[in-house]
């Protein structure tokens, strides 16, 4: 794509969705930090049913330690791996009350360090809670930056650079709620919804839908 294509398919995006947001529910940064751990794997859906009465008693990381590990592993057990995010999210809670006083990093390094926080999740965190033009990766987002030829990449991390390079400046700070958005709910897997894609004629992938 040309850039005056590029800003034109976000620009398509925004009108469709004029206020993207994640679909995980939080209330606080460190909140938003426990849902994008737990959500590894899971989907948001999942991962909200399982927090909204966990968030209703916990929204620090004191109160998640005081919680403890076999309550909270209860708490998230219909969610994939729970017993190893259980086991993460009490460590993490430990360092930011250890070393953050009790608050989530505005740091890229340090929120890497927390266990269980990865690019993805620091990406998020750091987009979603600080309002940084960072773009988290996920397979939605990574499938329609190859899909559509706006930043093709062998890995996360390579349209994720890709992305940045190419994306306008104003639309860094929601351009990965459009992408995952959009390959979450019209640039599906298994088969994209092209007829009812705002971006259909901009796009590169060769085996649309008919319709």
């Amino acid at each position: 794509m040309t850039p005056a294509q590029i800003d034109e398919f976000y620009a398509r995006l925004a009108a469709k969705m004029p206020n993207p947001k994640s679909e995980l529910e939080f209330i606080n940064p460190y909140t938003l930090l426990v849902a994008v751990v737990l959500s590894a794997q899971a989907t948001d859906k999942g991962v909200n049913l399982a927090t909204r009465p966990l968030f209703a008693r916990v929204t620090t990381p004191q109160q998640m330690l005081d919680l403890g590990e076999d309550t909270l592993r209860e708490a998230i057990r219909t969610i994939g791996l729970f017993k190893t995010k259980a086991r993460n999210v009490i460590a993490l809670s430990d360092i930011l009350v250890r070393q953050h006083g009790g608050q989530v990093p505005h740091d890229r390094a340090a929120l890497e360090a927390l266990p269980g926080v990865g690019r993805k999740t620091a990406n998020v965190v750091l987009n979603v809670a600080f309002g940084e033009p960072t773009i988290a990766v996920d397979t939605h987002c990574f499938r329609v930056g190859n899909r559509t030829g706006l930043a093709p990449g062998r890995t996360p991390v390579e349209v994720e650079e890709k992305l940045l390079e190419v994306t306008p400046a104003r639309w860094g700070r929601d351009a990965h709620h459009y992408l995952i958005l959009h390959g979450r709910y019209v640039c599906t897997a298994r088969r994209p919804d092209c007829p009812a894609c705002v971006v259909r004629d901009l796009c590169e992938y060769p085996d649309k839908t008919p319709g």
